[in-house]
């Protein structure tokens, strides 16, 4: 008895014996097309598949999973159907159980910048010539940055080229593994994995110090590879970088391409904020996207969270979204992202960016150069932290804290009569907050 009868049976057991002889019965399992997680029926004719479908779809699916410890999905097919009907219902029942993929996630979606413009290129082109070009191609980068949206944008141009797409974090991966080590059912867990078209995989820094779970990717890595299959891997940092990853492993991850995704620069922010303000259909002015651009840090997923924020409150209040009420619904996001930045921090930037030592920064120097440095400095640290006054003034060396006030006028008249002042002071604003 083959797996499907035995489910039959099972069902059997829990439904009336008029539907099980009208409709049940006239059931035949497919063996040999079905799979680990994929089983098809066939029936005599429409009236008996629409009614299975309809009723007892989830109930198989349930019963397949106590049977085989597979989540499984269900294709009804008619007898005399054509091989190529069943072989398309096939392919769209495997995409939709495997792929998990979020259709919104496209190449038009994504905005390209220059922190994200190679990860970008790299992906479109694997989309178009999968297993030809990069492969594997490897993303990797901080949270938040757009590594999942460019992996499952190419995973969603292979779907609709009819490919089977599993997209899987590296947690389901080791709980499908786990699974299929306590029912001992590695060869359907196998035979899931390594007969897809494109297997993108998220977050494989978890592979670290897991031995057994290396072996198994390894061998399904080299399966799929060895046949031209497209490999897709993000993590949070390069593979050389990961602890624990065996060198196999770690060189073969590197055999495609490796891009990074850095945090966005201002310019990227503010097209972030301005795309998505219009999706979510939130009106905000240039000065407010350009506030918010530097009050986030480099997660851009917190972008949207901050217009719907934005968005509820302001329906919820029925006031219009102005600088003033940005700032004070965002009082919250601001504290929590300033907990994080140090004068030390600010000071190290600062420095760098304009190529001159930290020290001198501090000191009682009186060149122009230094001069303008401390003054930047200093306004920074007053707008950046929760640092009075008096403290600025011990930090910088400064007499007390009346020498900081003055410093503070001098760089507010500058940003109202320098655009290009102004400019230096947001792009710095940009990098403190997105490394903090």
């Amino acid at each position: 008895m083959n797996i499907g009868q035995e489910v039959l049976k099972l069902l059997k057991e829990e439904i009336t014996e008029v539907e099980y002889n009208r409709y049940i019965k006239q059931l035949k399992y497919d063996e040999e097309k079905s799979s680990s997680d994929l089983a098809i029926f066939l029936a005599p004719n429409a009236l008996v598949s629409n009614w299975i479908k309809s009723k007892f779809t989830k109930k198989l699916e349930h019963l397949f999973e106590i049977k085989t410890g597979n989540k499984v999905s269900i294709v009804i097919s008619l007898k005399t159907e054509s091989k190529k009907v069943v072989n398309k219902k096939i392919i769209e029942q495997k995409n939709a159980v495997h792929s998990l993929l979020n259709p919104s996630h496209t190449f038009e979606n994504f905005m390209v910048g220059g922190s994200n413009q190679f990860a970008y290129a790299a992906t479109k082109s694997v989309s178009e010539k999968a297993g030809q070009l990069y492969n594997p191609l490897f993303i990797y980068g901080g949270v938040g940055l757009g590594k999942t949206h460019l992996m499952q944008a190419a995973g969603n141009v292979f779907q609709n080229q009819g490919k089977i797409v599993i997209y899987i974090t590296l947690e389901q991966f080791l709980n499908d593994f786990s699974r299929a080590l306590r029912n001992k059912t590695m060869e359907r867990f196998r035979e899931k994995y390594r007969q897809c078209d494109v297997l993108l995989v998220d977050d494989i820094q978890f592979l670290s110090s897991k031995e057994l779970l290396q072996e198994e990717f390894f061998h399904t890595f080299e399966a799929l590879r060895g046949v031209g299959k497209q490999i897709i891997i993000t993590a949070d940092k390069h593979p050389k970088k990961i602890a624990g990853l065996e060198e196999r492993l770690q060189s073969r991850f590197e055999w495609g391409l490796v891009a990074d995704i850095q945090p966005p620069e201002l310019e990227t922010k503010i097209a972030i904020i301005e795309s998505k303000s219009k999706i979510n259909k939130v009106k905000l002015t240039k000065e407010i996207i350009n506030y918010i651009a530097t009050v986030i840090d480099s997660n851009v997923r917190e972008i949207e969270g901050i217009l719907s924020k934005l968005h509820a409150y302001s329906q919820l209040m029925h006031v219009d979204i102005d600088l003033e009420f940005t700032k004070n619904v965002l009082k919250d996001q601001m504290q929590e992202n300033r907990e994080n930045i140090t004068l030390e921090g600010i000071t190290q930037v600062v420095a760098k960016d304009l190529n001159i030592k930290p020290s001198d920064i501090r000191s009682k120097g009186r060149s122009k150069n230094i001069v303008y440095a401390r003054r930047i400095c200093i306004y920074l640290c007053r707008e950046l932290t929760q640092n009075t006054m008096p403290t600025l003034a011990q930090y910088f060396g400064m007499k007390d804290h009346t020498a900081i006030s003055h410093t503070l006028k001098k760089i507010n008249s500058l940003m109202q009569n320098d655009e290009d002042f102004k400019a230096k002071i947001e792009e710095l604003t940009n990098k403190i907050t997105s490394t903090s």
